[in-house]
C-alpha cells in the first residue's frame, strides 16, 4: 500500500492560530498589554522555540504578575486544546484511505502534547498511525523518524510521499531518503537551496490530493 507521511503542526492543524488564542486568552486573564501578543507569537517561533526557553523568556518579561504553573498550562495545553481540522484536510485524508493509501502523521515535539492534538481533532480516526519525535528519540529531518513511521504501519518507506510545511524538518527530510515530497506552502516563496519539493501547495488538502493523485 502506498504511503503518506504527514506533519501535524501547521500543516495538518493550524498550530500557530491555535497558538495565538491561547496566549490572547492568557494576556487577558493576567491583565497583560494585548499588543504583547506579537512578541509572544514572534518568541513561540511557530512552536520551534524550546518549551523551556520559551518559558524562561515569559518569565522574565512578566516575573511575578504570572504564576509559573500559568505560564507551564498555557504551553504545555494552550494549541492542543484549540487546534481544529479543517473539512477540506479531513475529506482529503477521507479520500487518502478511499484510495488505499496508508497516512501516517510524521511530527515533531512531546508525546503527551501531540497525542492530545491528534485526538481532539478526530485524526486519530483518519490515520492508520503516527510518531513523535520525543518517542522515537530522533527528531526530523533524522532519516530514523520516517524509517519509524513506515515500520509503525509496516509499510515500505521507499516510492513514500511527505507533505509538511516546513523545508528544513520535512522537505530536507525527504530529499535525503530520496522521497517524494510536497510542501505547504501557505503563500510562503521556497528559500531553502539545497533541495526542492517534488510539489507545492497552499494547503494540506491540495498536498494531499496531488500526492494520491499520482498513484496509477
Amino acid at each position: 500500500m502506498p504511503l503518506l507521511l504527514l506533519d501535524l503542526d501547521n500543516t495538518l492543524v493550524d498550530r500557530d492560530a491555535a497558538f495565538r488564542l491561547a496566549a490572547a486568552d492568557f494576556l487577558a486573564e493576567h491583565g497583560l498589554p494585548a499588543s504583547d501578543l506579537t512578541w509572544l507569537m514572534a518568541t513561540d517561533a511557530g512552536g520551534y522555540t524550546a518549551r523551556d526557553e520559551l518559558a524562561e523568556a515569559m518569565t522574565g518579561r512578566y516575573g511575578d504578575a504570572v504564576p509559573a504553573t500559568a505560564v507551564r498550562t498555557l504551553l504545555d495545553t494552550g494549541a492542543a486544546d484549540r487546534v481544529r481540522l479543517a473539512h477540506s484536510s479531513r475529506q482529503a485524508l477521507v479520500n487518502a484511505q478511499s484510495d488505499g493509501w496508508t497516512c501516517v502523521i510524521v511530527t515533531n515535539g512531546r508525546t503527551v502534547q501531540q497525542e492530545t492534538k491528534i485526538r481532539n481533532t478526530g485524526l486519530d480516526r483518519l490515520v492508520q498511525g503516527w510518531v513523535v519525535s520525543e518517542a522515537v528519540g530522533h527528531k526530523k529531518p533524522e532519516p530514523e523518524i520516517f524509517q519509524a513511521a513506515a515500520a509503525a504501519v509496516g509499510a515500505p518507506l521507499p516510492g513514500a510521499w511527505v507533505i509538511g510545511d516546513s523545508p528544513h524538518a520535512d522537505i530536507a527530510g525527504a530529499d535525503a531518503l530520496g522521497l517524494r515530497s510536497v510542501w505547504v506552502t501557505d503563500g510562503r516563496p521556497w528559500t531553502h537551496g539545497s533541495c526542492r519539493p517534488t510539489h507545492t501547495a497552499h494547503d494540506v488538502a491540495s498536498a494531499i490530493n496531488h500526492a494520491i493523485g499520482t498513484r496509477p
